[in-house]
């Protein structure tokens, strides 16, 4: 449908509107007759503006005719009109043609690659993949195989469970829908034994199968053996099996952290300068010959891409770089500032390490001085 609009541009089109009581039949006559009409908005219920082509004109007219509406011209759109009014601009005609032609050639080749994952969640290196195999901007689409491509990912890739490429314009569209993890496969008459995973002190021990091989109160270290794969009987000795049971353990997560008392700081003052480049394709121009001028900065970057239509991307665009002014100050902490400090980033530390905030038992935080450092241990 773009490629019709985009050729009905280049021969004109004119923008109408069509009056009467029989607006429905009036377009199922000219969907019927294929005649290419384009951006229908309906005013009240008698009165529907349309785009209809300069050589198709007289065959809406007869429908017109047809169906009892009258027809207006609004505007005249497109090439040929446009080079009317401009006849005597030699340069601007030339200027336009060659637009037209690299917005023509354009169209041949995929300028950007849209990739859709039902939770938002993009897949690791999957753009990298799809480059190597052949999915890449800068890429004829008439040279893109969009099933060999689909059938190499999906072999090479296990977290993947569908994938699918529509190509639209410039614009290539992927599709992903992630596999779920392969659930772990447990055989129950394995003999195993459960082994700590952490250190800390038992407070619950039930063995369900097995033999219990450390009671309430055992300070137990990583590594160390919970519950035997083996129970012994009176009559039958030792048999082996698959240890089961519930174990719960108080268990301790340590950080430490180092607060000096004298020392740098960086903090953005507000002030901003954005710098900009035109970037075609791999090609880059600078639009700004001065550095910065701020001695320290952080640089935010952004890439808009320049299209003409929701899925037509032309191989342009815009780099827009922001740089922030940091400013470098020296803070002197005194003993109590220095710990507060220290204590207020561990603690946002352990709180993104501990899942389950409710099962926090007791909270030890110690300090001490050493020269001119502090230093923090926190138990939790």
């Amino acid at each position: 449908m773009f490629l019709k609009i985009l050729f009905s541009y280049l021969l004109g089109y004119l923008k109408i509107c069509v009056e009467g009581y029989y607006i429905e039949r009036f377009i199922n006559i000219c969907k019927s007759k294929q005649i290419t009409i384009w951006n229908l908005k309906r005013n009240k219920d008698i009165c529907l503006y349309l785009n209809v082509r300069i050589s198709e004109f007289k065959n809406v007219r007869d429908v017109a005719k047809k169906t009892k509406c009258k027809i207006n011209i609004k505007s005249k759109k497109g090439m040929p009109f446009l080079l009317h009014k401009y006849k005597k601009r030699k340069i601007f005609g030339i200027l336009l043609i060659l637009i037209s032609f690299f917005i023509w050639l354009s169209s041949n080749f995929v300028w950007n690659v849209d990739i859709i994952e039902e939770n938002g969640n993009e897949p690791v290196n999957i753009r990298q993949d799809l480059e190597n195999i052949g999915l890449k901007t800068g890429n004829l689409k008439s040279k893109i195989d969009t099933k060999q491509i689909i059938n190499k990912i999906r072999l090479e890739r296990k977290d993947i469970a569908w994938l699918g490429i529509e190509l639209k314009g410039t614009n290539a569209i992927v599709k992903i829908v992630k596999s779920d993890e392969k659930p772990e496969i447990i055989d129950e008459n394995e003999y195993c034994s459960i082994i700590s995973n952490k250190a800390g002190v038992i407070t619950k021990i039930n063995a369900q199968s097995g033999t219990a091989n450390v009671k309430v109160g055992d300070t137990v270290k990583e590594g160390d053996t919970l519950i035997n794969g083996w129970m012994e009987g009176k009559f039958t000795g030792i048999r082996y099996v698959h240890a089961k049971g519930k174990i719960e353990a108080k268990v301790w997560h340590t950080k430490s952290k180092k607060v000096l008392y004298n020392t740098t700081e960086k903090e953005e003052t507000g002030s901003t300068e954005n710098k900009y480049e035109i970037k075609f394709n791999n090609f880059k121009i600078n639009l700004y010959k001065k550095l910065s001028k701020f001695e320290i900065y952080d640089t935010i970057e952004a890439e808009n891409k320049i299209r003409i239509f929701s899925d037509f991307y032309l191989p342009i665009s815009i780099v827009k770089k922001t740089n922030k002014e940091l400013k470098e100050e020296q803070k002197l902490y005194t003993l109590e500032e220095a710990k507060n400090k220290g204590i207020e980033e561990l603690q946002n530390e352990l709180d993104n390490e501990i899942e389950d905030k409710n099962s926090i038992v007791n909270k030890n935080i110690n300090t001490y001085e050493r020269r001119r450092w502090s230093r923090y241990f926190c138990y939790v």
